[in-house]
């Protein structure tokens, strides 16, 4: 560099208004060209004023702070100046750390000239002492410590920092952080330094987790600390940093929350295949690449298992429970869902299965195939084809017994090692109580579920009365199996009973409790009583069993059970109903128009409460009885079913009916029900039919003994008439000891009626209040053989009360009974 000697007149400029005593000034013209050198530079440096004064600023500097001289000069030449570390290069080529302030200045001669004062770190006062002070209390430390000016640059670091990378200190000075720091994304780290750079506010302990580039897939954690460095006139001359590898503590931290996420987020439902692929969904890809749950079959079944391990000699039959996979080019026969999986024998997966114990592998045989037999037609890939490289295979146990076996694989990053290992464990033996937890449930419910539909009926009887169909849907594995049932129960006089009803409470006390309350009403609804007095007695009867037995019992859970009974009458079309804690049936009219009934809404079973009422309505042929549970209603807006959208949506699932009644109720239980509800759903459905005039007939008799002659000979004409000849011997001696017994006994009028439907029914009603009783009269006696031989020669009979008084009724088969199967 070419120059000419500095007189004494620009040195005073250079001392105006600046204590130079410890710093080496010199002035720049605009274009940044020195325009004079002192001795203090000079010594500082090594350039004398001839090679130093005409030359840039940047020959001064390293190559690396030249590129600096731009932005620093012209782009920071504020009124207050600018100061900052930066590294200059010495006359015989060392580089010399020195702090650098740049002022505004006018000269003398007026010209504007910019003055900087270049201070050596190392040559301030007591900077040497202060220099191996610090080496020494540092020197031994883990923390990382560095120095960056305002660029960024390195101009200081300890020797510990070299753990991070960069290399030695030497060779980071006047390099940026992001070129020399690696394990680090320099974004977010450059981000906060330059925050701590302009508003002076330090930051501590912020966590930055990165990738290492000596191994990308291998993730670093590290804690930093951010401190602003200021001049004596507070202006920022650089940022102060330290650094502290917590990867360790990172990594605990990480299985820790694997861990709690893993409590929170397995076993969340009692459904066997989704425990186990929650198991998955939680190990990948914290833990592992991929993850494959394979489960005994016997499992999935909820069937009970030996305890202890499994033998090297047992027959193992597993299926693919749940996988997990942070790729997508694995083939299918690995991934799906449900198959089954047959591993060959000797492999570590049966050998886990026998020995109970945890089998890890740091670095699998490449060219070796996978432990499953292959497909007809496949071939098994190799581990290397797969890219699978390390592997644990834990298996999965709970109380005693083994359920299956989980295969964890990373393919390009870390093998495991023995904390994976520990965590896996952690993680399999968490997931294998949830796992054995679903099985009890699967095994009690399918008890449950065997029980319900063995208690409810498989097959409605046969009759004329009413078309029917019935749906049932059991509630979801969270709430478990219920108790609501439906039943048709045929009646004399060609009537029906129709009841749907519902215990409290779910499982297999609820659905014992179910058949119990089920029996008692087919019992009560033998005796022919109205619908009221069916619930009257079904209530005694519920609260009577919950007084003498345990309330948490079977017998006991049949308190607050609802019920609704309806009776049906085809010959004139009326309809009797009475509930009891349970929603009002639905008509819907052979227009198609939905009506709710106005039914009084009694108090559940058991309870107590005011006594029930019935409403008895007449009901045109083809109308349509829906009869449910609230299980129906339950996801509906209200609720409840009483009114409001709730009772909207019911109506247009009803409004759009299909031809086939069947497909009818599924329709209405599949628009309003979800496919595993919360309560159980039980629908039945039955559209109504009369008997035409053809199959009645009716005579109103005289209380006169000669009339029973003429009643038997009027039966004998109208079977005749329907072409049941082979039943005259039988229906005129029924017919004679009915009458017979009507005339004798009782008092007021007396009719006989004759129904054709799937029976032959034979009814005489009088206006008396006593109920005959079969006999067993001795050999000598004279009478009492009336109903003995009605008993003998009907296929049912009973007698039921009406407001005007009784019917005795017979009934004679035409046909073997047939049943109507349903949904």
């Amino acid at each position: 560099m070419g120059g000419h000697a500095s007189g004494h007149g620009e040195q005073d400029v250079a001392r105006q208004g600046f204590d130079v005593a410890d710093a080496a000034p010199l002035l720049l013209d605009p274009q940044v060209v020195v325009t004079n050198w002192t001795g203090p530079a000079e010594r500082l440096l090594g350039y004398t004023a001839a090679e130093a004064v005409g030359g840039k600023l940047s020959d001064l500097l390293t190559a690396e702070e030249a590129e600096r001289v731009p932005d620093l000069v012209w782009r920071r030449r504020a009124d207050d100046g600018w100061a900052g570390l930066m590294t200059a290069r010495h006359r015989d080529g060392h580089a010399v750390p020195v702090m650098v302030r740049v002022l505004r200045t006018v000269e003398p001669r007026g010209r504007s000239s910019l003055l900087v004062l270049l201070s050596e770190l190392a040559g301030a006062p007591g900077w040497d002492m202060s220099r191996t002070m610090l080496e020494q209390m540092v020197s031994g430390s883990a923390i990382g410590l560095a120095i960056v000016d305002t660029d960024l640059r390195y101009v200081w670091s300890n020797t510990a920092l070299e753990q991070f990378g960069g290399g030695p200190a030497q060779r980071r000075l006047g390099l940026r952080f992001a070129d020399v720091q690696p394990g680090l994304d320099a974004g977010p780290v450059e981000a906060r330094m330059r925050h701590v750079l302009e508003t002076g506010e330090s930051v501590v302990d912020f966590e930055h987790v990165g990738q290492a580039r000596s191994a990308p897939l291998r993730e670093t954690a590290h804690m930093l600390s951010f401190t602003r460095l200021d001049d004596d006139r507070g202006h920022p001359m650089g940022v102060y940093y330290s650094v502290v590898d917590i990867t360790d503590r990172h990594r605990a931290r990480q299985r820790l929350a694997l861990l709690d996420r893993a409590g929170r987020h397995i076993g969340r439902t009692l459904d066997v295949m989704h425990t186990a692929q929650e198991l998955a969904d939680v190990a990948v890809p914290d833990l592992a690449d991929f993850v494959t749950v394979d489960l005994l079959e016997t499992v999935l079944r909820g069937a009970e298992l030996p305890p202890g391990p499994l033998t090297e000699t047992d027959r193992v039959s597993l299926l693919r429970a749940g996988h997990r996979s942070v790729h997508e080019d694995l083939p299918r026969t690995v991934r799906d869902i449900g198959t089954s999986v047959s591993y060959l024998p000797g492999t570590p997966p049966l050998r886990c299965l026998a020995s109970g114990r945890t089998w890890r592998q740091e670095q699998l045989d490449p060219l070796a195939a996978g432990w499953v037999e292959s497909r007809p037609g496949l071939r098994a890939p190799t581990f290397l084809e797969l890219g699978l490289q390390s592997v644990m295979i834990v298996p999965i146990r709970a109380r005693g017994v083994t359920l299956g076996v989980t295969v964890f694989f990373r393919r390009r990053r870390d093998p495991f090692g023995e904390d994976d290992t520990n965590l896996a464990e952690d993680l399999v033996s968490r997931a294998a109580v949830c796992v054995d937890n679903a099985r009890r449930y699967t095994r009690e419910r399918n008890a449950a579920l065997v029980l319900q539909r063995s208690l409810l009926p498989h097959r409605l009887p046969e009759q004329d009365a009413v078309e029917v169909a019935a749906c049932y849907r059991p509630a979801d594995e969270l709430t478990g199996l219920g108790g609501d049932w439906y039943d048709l129960i045929p009646l004399s006089g060609a009537r029906v009973a129709l009841v749907v009803g519902e215990v409290p409470g779910h499982g297999i006390d609820a659905a014992a409790a179910m058949g119990r309350l089920r029996t008692a009403v087919r019992t009560l609804a033998a005796l022919d009583l109205p619908p009221e007095e069916v619930l009257g007695h079904l209530d005694d009867l519920v609260s009577q069993s919950a007084c003498e037995g345990d309330p948490a019992s079977a017998y006991g859970r049949s308190v607050g059970s609802g019920c609704l009974y309806i009776v049906y009458d085809p010959i004139d079309g009326r309809c009797a109903m009475a509930a009891a804690g349970h929603p009002a049936p639905v008509l819907v009219a052979p227009d198609g128009s939905v009506d709710f009934v106005e039914l009084p809404a009694g108090p559940a079973l058991g309870v107590g409460g005011p006594p029930f009422e019935a409403v008895e309505l007449t009901l045109t042929e083809g109308s349509t009885v829906v009869l449910h549970t609230d299980g129906l209603l339950a996801g509906l807006p209200d609720g409840t079913g009483d009114a409001g959208p709730g009772r909207e949506r019911l109506r247009q699932a009803l409004q759009a009916a299909p031809d086939s009644l069947d497909q009818w109720c599924r329709a209405v239980v599949d628009a309003l029900v979800p496919t595993r509800p919360y309560d159980d759903v039980a629908m039945l459905l039955a559209r109504t039919r009369l008997l035409g005039a053809g199959q009645v007939a009716v005579w109103d008799l005289p209380t006169d003994p000669a009339v029973v002659a003429e009643a038997r000979k009027t039966a004998t004409r109208q079977l005749g008439h329907w072409g049941l000849d082979e039943l005259v011997f039988t229906a005129e001696l029924v017919v004679s000891e009915l009458v017979t017994n009507a005339i004798r006994h009782a008092a007021g009028p007396v009719r006989l009626r004759l129904i054709r439907e799937r029976a032959l029914v034979c009814e005489v009603f009088d206006g008396g209040a006593t109920t005959p009783h079969l006999r067993h009269p001795r050999a000598m006696d004279e009478g009492g053989r009336g109903l003995l031989l009605v008993s003998q020669l009907a296929q049912r009979w009973g007698t039921r009360f009406v407001p005007e008084g009784k019917v005795i009724w017979a009934e004679m088969s035409l046909t073997g009974p047939d049943d109507l199967p349903v949904d």
